[in-house]
């Protein structure tokens, strides 16, 4: 098991959760050992919360409302990841979100993909056999891929394909017959109102021979003969070490994942647990390897603040991070296409960098700031460099905001840079946060260290 310190904490947090604050550090090494904090914190089971408005019940009809509470919703999601403390059930939601892809674009009501995300979120670390049955008859998915037109004398094609290409095995695991013939088993189903419902005679009530095997398959026949197979529990497995560990997996370890995932009945947390107390987790060569989110960035951002989701203002705050999160291609509920944000290196480019260092820079800008719009909430810069014990102490305050915001060490010299960037005209013996032009000198270091390539990464 490996060792639970501050560094270990740290990277664990940094991948697990949308950015942590001080304060979810200190919660986290509150525990003794890494297997209590995994157990106990990051896979506890939580109540779900409540609905972001009564219209999710609503039956849907056309009205010109859609967009609003499409925006809504988003805000919603946004508190939920900025209160999650150090429990990764949103992180799991937006994974799920991201494998099993639907977005607004076709799904014109927010109330499916509503029913949707809550199936995410329930099912964040249970069963995965039974999610990607539950997935299959989802209003949303049957609008997205098709499959609410889908009868058994004119079969659609598009789940069954997804769902072994995107979903469960990759490309070269499956025929363009077993694509066919499950074409048919996944028949019958429509979307009316709130709800999935079978139609029988909408149904291909025939035998199917799909992966070999012949019999009058449905839909959840589909997805149990789909996972007897071991590229199945692989596949997974694999998504989760790009997203989690990095990019480029380990495919030994996969392996072993693998072998914890089918021996568990395909029950995730279990294997969730495997990997986030492993020595592979842990590796020194993965530390600071995962470009930042667009929602990593900004919500961890805030989280770095200090900010708490009692302290944003839904009408001003959360509409800043929406069109930021646009800018730098990630919107919640609006993934690009089928196979969902790529991630890794397609997060940055030469126009999203540029977005992404105006964002910091505008964030900090609003410390202190009476005429600011927004984040009026976040401390001024002297109240908080007095929240670091080393206020006083340029060259340990220095340090110690690079070890919040930064998931590695930088260089000495890039430690002295920021150092003078602090100091400004100032001597290091005159440093105090009581001089004067000590609010922007803080300022300058917070950008400074932001603007850093290092801060990109978790």
């Amino acid at each position: 098991m490996p060792v639970w310190d501050v560094s270990n904490a740290k990277h664990l947090l940094s991948r697990c959760l949308f950015g942590y604050s001080r304060k979810d550090l200190d919660k986290a090494l509150s525990y003794t050992t890494l297997n209590d904090f995994v157990e106990k914190e990051l896979l506890a089971d939580r109540p779900l919360p409540s609905s972001p408005g009564d219209w999710v019940t609503e039956t849907p009809v056309n009205n010109s409302l859609e967009g609003d509470r499409y925006r809504a919703m988003t805000y919603w999601w946004y508190d939920l990841m900025l209160s999650e403390g150090t429990n990764m059930r949103e992180k799991m939601t937006l994974f799920w979100h991201n494998h099993f892809v639907s977005a607004r674009d076709k799904v014109n009501y927010p109330q499916h993909l509503y029913i949707q995300n809550n199936l995410f979120r329930r099912s964040a670390w249970g069963n995965f056999r039974q999610l990607t049955k539950d997935v299959s008859i989802d209003p949303a998915m049957l609008i997205y891929l098709d499959g609410r037109l889908s009868n058994g004398s004119t079969p659609n094609e598009n789940y069954a394909r997804e769902i072994m290409e995107l979903f469960t095995l990759g490309v070269g695991n499956y025929t363009e017959n077993d694509i066919k013939q499950a074409a048919l088993a996944f028949t019958g189903w429509q979307v009316n109102g709130l709800n999935a419902v079978f139609t029988q005679n909408r149904f291909a009530n025939t035998n199917k021979t799909i992966f070999g095997k012949t019999g009058n398959y449905k839909h959840g026949d589909v997805v149990d003969l789909i996972l007897e197979k071991p590229e199945a529990a692989e596949f997974v497995c694999r998504k989760l070490f790009k997203e989690f560990v990095f990019y480029k997996p380990n495919e030994a370890f996969v392996k072993q994942m693998a072998e914890v995932f089918r021996k568990n009945n395909y029950e995730i947390r279990p294997v969730l647990k495997f990997m986030l107390t492993s020595d592979e987790f842990f590796n020194p060569q993965y530390r600071g390897a995962k470009i930042k989110n667009p929602m990593e960035v900004t919500i961890g951002t805030l989280k770095a603040f200090d900010l708490t989701s009692e302290q944003v203002n839904t009408t001003n705050d959360w509409p800043y991070i929406y069109t930021q999160t646009q800018a730098l291609q990630q919107q919640l509920f609006y993934p690009p296409d089928v196979q969902g944000w790529v991630g890794q290196r397609d997060w940055i480019s030469s126009t999203t960098f540029v977005t992404r260092g105006s964002l910091s820079d505008y964030i900090v800008n609003t410390m202190g700031n009476a005429k600011a719009t927004q984040f009026k909430q976040i401390n001024t810069p002297v109240s908080y460099a007095r929240t670091f014990k080393t206020s006083e102490d340029a060259t340990k305050l220095v340090d110690d905001i690079v070890g919040l915001f930064l998931q590695f060490p930088i260089s000495a010299a890039k430690k002295q840079s920021l150092l003078s960037t602090l100091l400004g005209s100032t001597i290091l013996a005159n440093w105090s946060t009581s001089t004067p032009g000590a609010e922007n000198q803080i300022k300058a270091l917070l950008k400074a260290i932001m603007r850093l390539p290092e801060f990109q990464f978790a």
